[in-house]
């Protein structure tokens, strides 16, 4: 670190009128008291500092009011030996509202870190970066350190920097950053990591590396933080492989690794899917003797519960029990949420069961899990059950928990329970989301309102509620209106999508296509088909099989086969709803002998006839043909 002698007032060619009130101030030195003050009726800086020493605020307060800025600066330079008053009398003058920017400099300069940090955070806030230029904020603080003298040169300047970032406003703090520099004034590396990471928060991580470097070049020696701010950096670049070439560039640099910077790494790892990797870095941490801590431990929990690998990541939580590392809800519910997914409704239970036996208290997320655990599974009376036993402990649904709920009774085309829902939710104060308003158009469209769904979508659209429409929205809203053979309306939407720049996909095509066939417009809807390669969008196994059934369904079974030797080619295996259509289709065209023989290699796939095939079958062959009999009978 520089030090620092004389702090040069940085000049400008026509000095602005904050400066110039600064450097009036600064003619008052600690040493001036004058008897009596310029302004009449208002107390001498003499007589008010007295008071306060004395604690005899009833003498002050009635001037409170009307004390100028400079009178202020007068008695805060007075009470410097008293630094323990300055607080108590700024309060009483009601806060940073009655100080202009010198005397703001002079108590920032007097009082303790933590209390100069509040004044100024709460002075950034009410607007004191857009009331003064950055060259007159230094400058004021430089005319403050000169009459203060503080022990600290740096302190006033290095808490600035802190309250810019803090306040979110580390662009600002960067320009103060290089002023300082240009004035010789070095901040402290406290102050750069709090840059760094705000810079790192708000994903800027190119703004971050181009502070570090300056910090490298000025010679700021970095700490364990500052390393594990730039690894976090890296890994939210994607760049594991640099973060831990970085790990051992930090331990050449003699900062050893802390459990921090491996949680970092680890996490980079999980994140991505690549929880073997961060097992590895787990074994490195052991060789080097750093003790995982639960965020370790939870991070893994986590990323093998993500990568369905539930055996280890339950052996994981026993191993952290087995450390003496409290489990969290955290942790379980990421167990319940995997055993939930897996459709283990048994297992996600008896692991709420473990956290309530060890005293862990079940959290809102734990219930979402477990409700939407069952409406997965078509349990609606025990998810109800579950929020009746969540409200008797006194939890408050949060929007995903109606959301969940909105969600299984739409899918269960439910209106009435899901609007009823959707009214409870609005008057409990709980806003709604975009998924609570997807959902419901989504049940409106499948009871064919689709009038009623396109209000809606119309409202959301148009009120945007702080979120506009999304690509699942819009699915929903031209699946809607394709079932419906409004297609004026769902081309309309797909452009509308198109303006916003959200683009298409799969499902998106599968709706219209699904609804041309629908009306019998296959080749129209094989348009779509090539349509969406030319746009990169790769048809699906849904592609091909609304295709197949729309061909089959008029009998053009020609085609059909056609477009199923292509789905054949491009990789996708047939399923039960391919079979059906052309079996339905041969059936229709009077085809039996060739739907006899598609059954038969239908069976030897091993893919079970369901009601649809036999239907069809028997529609055709009305059980006259015995070796078909004999095939089904095998099943």
């Amino acid at each position: 670190m520089r030090t620092i002698r004389t702090l040069p007032r940085i000049k400008r060619r026509i000095p602005s009128a904050s400066a110039a009130a600064a450097a009036a101030a600064e003619s008052t030195a600690v040493g001036d008291r004058p008897s009596s003050s310029p302004n009449s009726g208002e107390p001498s800086a003499d007589s008010v500092a007295d008071s306060i020493l004395k604690s005899e605020w009833h003498r002050i307060d009635p001037f409170l009011s009307s004390l100028s800025p400079t009178l202020i600066s007068s008695v805060l330079l007075r009470l410097q030996r008293s630094p323990h008053l300055i607080h108590p009398f700024l309060h009483r003058l009601g806060g940073h509202g009655r100080l202009d920017l010198h005397s703001l400099s002079v108590a920032v300069t007097l009082l303790s870190a933590d209390a100069a940090l509040f004044l100024l955070k709460q002075s950034l806030n009410s607007g004191l970066a857009e009331a003064s230029s950055l060259l007159d904020i230094f400058n004021a603080l430089a005319t403050a350190h000169r009459q203060c003298r503080p022990s600290d040169p740096v302190f006033a300047f290095d808490i600035l920097l802190r309250a810019f970032s803090e306040s979110g406003n580390v662009d600002s703090a960067l320009e103060f950053f290089h002023i300082m520099k240009g004035a010789n004034i070095l901040p402290k590396i406290e102050s750069c990591n709090s840059m760094l990471s705000s810079f790192s928060k708000k994903n800027q991580t190119d703004k971050a590396w181009m502070l570090y470097a300056e910090m490298f070049r000025l010679r700021i020696s970095s700490t364990v933080v500052t390393y594990n701010i730039m690894i976090g950096a890296l890994c939210k670049e994607g760049k594991i492989k640099k973060a831990e070439a970085f790990i051992a560039f930090m331990e050449n640099s003699g900062i050893r690794p802390s459990v921090v910077t491996y949680n970092t790494v680890i996490q980079g790892h999980c994140l991505r899917g690549k929880v073997q990797s961060g097992l590895q870095i787990l074994g490195e941490m052991r060789d080097k003797r750093i003790k995982p801590d639960s965020y370790t431990y939870g991070t893994l929990i986590s990323g093998l519960c993500k990568e369905e690998k539930l055996e280890d990541a339950l052996a994981m939580l026993r191993e952290m029990e087995g450390e003496g590392l409290r489990v969290n809800a955290v942790n379980f519910n990421a167990l319940i949420a995997a055993y939930c997914n897996r459709g283990e409704l048994d297992a996600a239970f008896r692991f709420r069961d473990e956290m309530v036996r060890k005293e862990i208290e079940p959290t809102v997320a734990t219930y979402n899990l477990l409700v939407h655990g069952l409406f997965m599974e078509g349990k609606d009376m025990e998810a109800n059950s579950l929020m009746e036993d969540m409200s008797e402990k006194g939890m408050a649904p949060d929007a995903i928990t109606y959301n969940i709920l909105i969600n299984g009774y739409s899918k269960h085309g439910d209106v009435k329970k899901a609007f009823d829902l959707f009214k409870e939710m609005s008057s409990k104060g709980v806003k709604p989301t975009k998924v609570t308003y997807t959902s419901l158009i989504y049940v409106l469209c499948k009871k064919n309102r689709v009038v009623e769904a396109d209000r809606m979508f119309r409202d959301v659209v148009r009120n945007s509620n702080g979120f506009p429409p999304d690509l699942m929205m819009y699915n929903v809203m031209i699946d809607g209106h394709s079932a419906d053979g409004n297609f004026e309306r769902a081309y309309e939407l797909l452009k509308e999508m198109e303006r916003r720049r959200i683009l298409p996909d799969d499902v998106t095509y599968n709706s219209l296509m699904r609804g041309l066939c629908l009306l019998g417009k296959v080749e129209e809807a094989r348009g779509l088909l090539e349509e969406m390669r030319r746009r990169g969008i790769k048809p699906d196994l849904v592609s091909y099989n609304t295709l197949i059934s729309g061909y089959s369904r008029r009998g053009d079974m020609k085609d059909a086969f056609s477009v199923r030797s292509e789905m054949l080619e491009r990789g996708f295996d047939p399923t039960i709803l391919t079979y059906n259509a052309l079996v339905r289709g041969l059936c229709k065209n009077g085809e039996g002998d060739r739907a006899e023989e598609l059954v038969k290699e239908m069976v030897s796939k091993g893919i079970r006839p369901d009601d649809s095939t036999y239907v069809s079958l028997i529609e055709e062959l009305g059980g006259g043909r015995s070796s078909i009999s004999k095939e089904l009978s095998n099943c």
